[in-house]
């Protein structure tokens, strides 16, 4: 792992970690503001309509999606999972133009910006490959390799039973 991977992980993974415990330890703030989103969609998504207990679960992913992403394992799909972790939050949330004090909109603005940032650099994490190809690669790689398997075998194969044809034929 490369010296800015190493570094850079752990930073990022730190907000989803503090924001994961906080949302664990004390779900209530969190939960007040995510209530009318958690009542109008979770039945038709099939979760329980309690907002406490689906911030507790979503601080829960935090915490174990960051420190793994800390650590450097799993680190893409650690990454997904915090990623996809703050978006409930941001439609909750987000909706600071309907704030009617100045103050309180700039705030909610900033929260907002900030868990946009936090959003892409965990989205970064998603496609990082750490140097190392990716998986769509990958796959184009081994079917070109094995068409070309095939080919050649199959000429081979031609060319065999031609041989053996010929070596089998009186004469």
């Amino acid at each position: 792992m490369s010296l800015v991977r190493r570094v850079a992980r752990p930073l990022l993974a730190a907000s989803f970690l503090a924001a994961g415990a906080d949302a664990v330890l004390h779900p209530m703030p969190k939960a007040d503001a995510a209530r009318p989103l958690v009542e109008r969609l979770a039945p038709a998504v099939g979760l329980p309509p309690d907002a406490e207990l689906l911030i507790r679960a979503a601080g829960t992913v935090q915490l174990g999606a960051g420190a793994l992403f800390a650590l450097g394992r799993m680190p893409r799909l650690s990454a997904v999972l915090l990623a996809a972790s703050l978006l409930p939050s941001a439609a909750a949330e987000g909706a600071f133009w309907r704030e009617q004090d100045p103050e309180t909109r700039r705030e909610r603005r900033t929260q907002l910006l900030r868990e946009a940032g936090l959003l892409g650099g965990a989205l970064l994490g998603a496609v990082d490959t750490a140097g190392q190809p990716g998986l769509g690669w990958r796959g184009r790689r081994a079917v070109r390799t094995t068409r070309r398997t095939a080919k050649r075998i199959a000429r081979e194969t031609k060319r065999n039973a031609k041989r053996a044809r010929a070596d089998h034929l009186p004469g």
